[in-house]
């Protein structure tokens, strides 16, 4: 599509061009700044564009690769396109690719997994190196270099900024209509020029619609029509259910006690099925007028927006099912008086959490039996995905949740283990771990208290035995009595399951 509506500056229609075209632009060990947040708001034609130029330049004998910066994942068409083709040196901050994982625990690509809200800082400060190239997925492109964002905001505004070259994709399959969901703020700054930032509620807006960059470095536009990701949900199945169920009883007894409001406080969660799961439970329960400041908004989120019962919610991303996406783009009118898209240095900001008081609901690979949590890495060394906002959230929220069920690979996997194979969330930043099997309220517990109560709620019957067994043997063997382990068996339920396949 090279019609050239959406894009309403007459002076940058001379750049409109093919996605093979704008590829040819990228060169071999340049940094490129991608937008794209959990599968919403990414480049669909270009880095498959680039993937090509890649293999032709590899069938040349010519070396080819890219640093690839984004918010956060993003789809098949992006870092799946480009990993195949042994395209990327290095890639950060998150991703959830296969293909691309699978070349990080190769040791074929580097990865830098960092707290979201700590890559603009990152970025502008020069740690990373330069940032050449910006490629930038938008909805339009209005007057003067102002932008009309797309389904996710994500780092786009520190990459348009930051970019000696952008080369944008206008998607016209994103609806015109977001056009006033979003909030940019331009108004962050570096140490020693910071100022609290405005926002004491998430429906506050405190920028502007538009993303803005200057037209002299837009090297390159290219017209798309192509959908995002949408993943599709599965249902939530049993276990699921059960977290969600201890979650809400958990919020129902703390407002009973006085600790939170019936309202209860800004929510925030990760992503997944769980996690969607909790706020579909929500829906049933007694809680009204509730809000939320997160980073992704899901179909759960959306679905308790278009009831009433979650009256705003504060993103930086979509990231929506098929069927989702139709009600949002049905509705859109409506939830455009519901729905903010930030950048992610404020959706993940933690002074902006601590402020408000975040409820913040994030999934979990393993934790110990005290408290320590592990949310990226399998068996010590492979990576997942990444921390993602867990870490932003968790240490500054109010309450902090860590969610998952009991047992993994058909339970020849404990989630619940000694010692966990790394550290992502110490046992300060951990308050409350749910299972299906229950749920433990970590507040005010010293470790040996902590072992006991995680152990007794959260553990597989058939795995709880044998933390108790280590443990009991641990409060006698340990050279210490404060956070009791055994050093030589610590570790030894994972080394149990690389030789024998089961914990």
């Amino acid at each position: 599509m090279t019609d050239g509506a959406r894009v309403l500056d007459p002076s940058l229609r001379n750049r409109i061009m093919s996605a093979d075209e704008a590829a040819a632009l990228i060169l071999s060990g340049t940094n490129v700044g991608m937008s794209g947040f959990t599968g919403a708001g990414y480049p669909k034609e270009i880095p498959l564009a680039l993937a090509r130029h890649i293999v032709a330049a590899h069938e040349r004998g010519e070396a080819f690769k890219i640093g690839v910066w984004t918010g956060a994942s993003t789809a098949p068409e992006l870092d799946g396109a480009l990993a195949k083709v042994d395209g990327v040196e290095m890639r950060l901050p998150y991703q959830s690719d296969p293909t691309c994982r699978q070349r990080i625990n190769a040791g074929e690509m580097d990865y830098l997994d960092i707290h979201l809200s700590h890559v603009g800082q990152f970025v502008w400060s020069g740690f990373l190196g330069q940032l050449d190239v910006a490629v930038i997925e938008v909805a339009a492109v209005l007057d003067g270099g102002r932008l009309i964002p797309s389904s996710s905001v994500g780092n786009n505004k520190t990459w348009l900024d930051q970019a000696d070259k952008i080369i944008l994709e206008v998607n016209h399959r994103q609806s015109l209509a977001l056009e006033g969901m979003h909030d940019i703020y331009y108004g962050t700054r570096l140490p020693p020029h910071r100022q609290p930032i405005p926002l004491t509620h998430p429906r506050d807006r405190i920028g502007i619609p538009y993303l803005t960059c200057d037209p002299n470095k837009i090297i390159a536009i290219v017209e798309t029509n192509k959908a995002d990701r949408n993943t599709t949900f599965t249902p939530p199945d049993e276990n699921s259910q059960l977290i969600a169920g201890h979650v809400i009883e958990f919020l129902q007894h703390e407002v009973k006690k006085g600790r939170l409001p019936n309202t209860l406080l800004p929510l925030q969660s990760g992503v997944g099925n769980v996690a969607n799961a909790v706020f579909m439970g929500l829906k049933d329960s007694p809680f009204e007028n509730l809000t939320a400041y997160t980073e992704v908004l899901q179909d759960g989120m959306l679905d308790l927006l278009a009831d009433g019962k979650l009256t705003f919610a504060s993103a930086t991303a979509l990231s929506l099912s098929h069927e989702a996406l139709a009600r949002f783009e049905a509705g859109i009118e409506e939830f455009r008086s519901k729905i903010v898209l930030r950048p992610q240095e404020i959706s993940n900001h933690p002074e902006i959490i601590r402020r408000l008081g975040i409820i913040a609901m994030n999934g979990l690979i393993e934790a110990d039996i005290y408290g320590n949590v592990n949310s990226t890495h399998v068996m010590g060394s492979s990576i997942m995905n990444g921390i993602g906002g867990s870490g932003d959230f968790a240490r500054n929220a109010y309450l902090s949740f860590f969610m998952s069920p009991s047992v993994a690979k058909g339970g020849t996997i404990s989630c619940i283990v000694p010692m966990v194979s790394h550290v992502d969330h110490t046992e300060h930043d951990v308050q409350v771990i749910v299972t299906e099997q229950g749920l433990a309220d970590l507040r005010g517990l010293a470790p040996r208290q902590r072992a006991r109560l995680i152990i007794e709620k959260c553990a597989h019957p058939h795995f709880r035995p044998a933390l108790e067994e280590y443990y009991q043997r641990a409060l006698k063997e340990a050279p210490g009595r404060h956070t009791p382990h055994i050093m030589d068996e610590a570790l030894s339920w994972h080394a149990r399951y690389l030789r024998h396949g089961s914990m």
